[in-house]
């Protein structure tokens, strides 16, 4: 499959997901900043992060000084050359990372030598999902180092939270998370989390739950209730936007599951900060953009 328009397109999603967040998340935000009291250390520190969110898309410059690790989520059709699809993801990279869309943040961790092309291994983050559709969709998520520091992972039972295998002890441990951040990870933050699969394939889960949209209703009505309960008690600690107190701890909550062993119970968090980074586009067969899927 030659696509000739391939690479300019993945340097646009390249360059709009570094400097523009999604609207639901801008939307969240949005209303995050209105419940907070005017004046307040909590509505000034929203409205600072308002201003940035709107000079980076209008400069087209990178929202954050750390421009993360590229997280790319590609559907694809059967027949697709992910081989080549990875070269060119790759050569974008490059190209943002020149056009100052990138900052030169990957390092290699032996050494601590800066490539300054973002390159190098493990970086970019690939995960092709091959599907009966012919339809090609790739998504890109940048994550913070900050926000990743923060993420957690909880093997129950956990005597020291009394949290027991079930989804209330997950209930507890997510909540754990949360309290441990204490506003480092930039905060107000969403969160990804799996239930089951092994340390591995459980965080993984837990970050692909960050692509779906904020405002969408999870299809396991027991998972739904869960997220919606987690966000009210979050946002009820206190921790507030970068933890400087007031209403809005998070922003959003998005649970998954996975199937385990009887040995394990694992619970995996993945925190994503404010600056939301996550676009995606659907092509056609030139590789031109038809649609932004946020």
């Amino acid at each position: 499959m030659l696509m000739r328009n391939l690479d300019a397109s993945l340097l646009e999603l390249v360059r709009r997901t570094s400097a523009e967040l999604p609207e639901d998340i801008k939307r969240v935000i949005d209303q995050s900043l209105q419940r907070e009291k005017r004046g307040s250390v909590a509505w000034n520190t929203l409205s600072i992060i308002e201003k940035n969110i709107q000079l980076a898309k209008e400069r087209s410059l990178p929202i954050c000084q750390d421009t993360g690790t590229c997280l790319f989520y590609i559907d694809c059709p059967v027949g697709l050359d992910q081989i080549a699809f990875a070269q060119s993801d790759r050569a974008a990279i490059k190209e943002a990372t020149v056009n100052g869309d990138l900052r030169q943040k990957s390092v290699y961790s032996l050494t601590g030598k800066n490539s300054g092309t973002n390159l190098g291994p493990g970086a970019p983050v690939f995960h092709f999902r091959q599907h009966a559709s012919s339809e090609l969709k790739v998504s890109l998520m940048l994550k913070g180092g900050g926000c990743e520091n923060v993420g957690q992972q909880y093997s129950l039972p956990m005597e020291s939270l009394q949290a027991n295998r079930d989804l209330e002890g997950c209930r507890k441990v997510i909540l754990d998370s949360v309290l441990k951040a204490q506003g480092r990870g930039c905060g107000p933050g969403v969160l990804g989390v799996c239930i089951g699969g092994d340390r591995a394939t459980g965080y993984e889960h837990s970050k692909e739950q960050l692509l779906r949209k904020l405002d969408d209703t999870n299809p396991n009505p027991q998972l739904a209730e869960m997220e919606e309960r987690i966000l009210q008690e979050a946002n009820q600690m206190g921790i507030g936007a970068m933890g400087y107190g007031g209403e809005v701890t998070l922003l959003g909550v998005k649970i998954g599951a996975l199937n385990r062993l009887p040995a394990s119970y694992f619970v995996s968090v993945s925190y994503m900060c404010w600056a939301f980074r996550r676009l995606g586009i659907s092509l056609n067969d030139n590789g031109e953009i038809q649609s932004w899927l946020y």
